[in-house]
């Protein structure tokens, strides 16, 4: 039991209380490039999502099995830069045969997936964290989550500022900003309310 306590606390922190996007601020230009249309948002957050599962599920072998049995540890950056960049490039055929919409909906967004310091930040901070393989997992399905989340909610604060008059001064990348300062604000309120769930 108190393993499954374990793998929940590390799920439920990684969406609510250590979401990368706005507690980390790891990851805002997809957050503030493609979250003006919510199928984008979601396709984009569901590719993520997948990106730091296959990166760490490769990488955490990699770093264990191989770069700390050879003494190769300051080499972890730019062997995961490589695997992440490898990854990337096998989500994007598999989504341009797959599902050609969504594949010409991200665009651009979708290599960028590539430079994405979530993906990076998902990997050594599982390893840096000292998790093992299943709670590696574990975190990064729920860095995963909060990233998706992030993007569903601000893509849907955007469309309704886009339905409000704004101020001319605050239109544009100035309001975009308030309003993602705002949802993390608001996701500031989950500190302390996974601890309190599993004390």
């Amino acid at each position: 039991m108190d393993a499954f306590k374990t793998l929940m606390v590390i799920l439920l922190s990684s969406v609510l209380v250590n979401n990368y996007v706005l507690s980390r601020f790891l990851g805002i230009c997809p957050f503030l490039g493609v979250s003006k249309k919510l199928d984008q948002a979601t396709g984009m957050g569901i590719s993520v999502t997948a990106v730091m599962l296959l990166a760490t599920a490769v990488t955490w072998p990699i770093q264990h099995l191989i770069l700390e049995k050879l003494g190769l540890g300051y080499m972890q950056t730019i062997i995961f830069i490589l695997v992440i960049a490898a990854l990337v490039q096998m989500l994007e055929l598999f989504l341009k045969k797959f599902s050609p919409a969504l594949h010409k909906g991200l665009g651009v967004y979708l290599p960028l997936i590539t430079t994405n310091c979530a993906v990076l930040g998902v990997a050594i901070n599982n390893i840096t964290d000292g998790y093992n393989f299943l709670e590696s997992m574990v975190s990064s399905l729920g860095c995963g989550l909060g990233f998706l989340l992030a993007m569903v909610l601000f893509s849907g604060l955007r469309s309704r500022i886009d339905e409000s008059r704004v101020p001319k001064p605050f239109r544009g990348l100035a309001i975009t900003l308030i309003g993602a300062s705002f949802i993390s604000l608001a996701f500031m309120g989950f500190a302390g309310i996974v601890d309190a769930i599993f004390a």
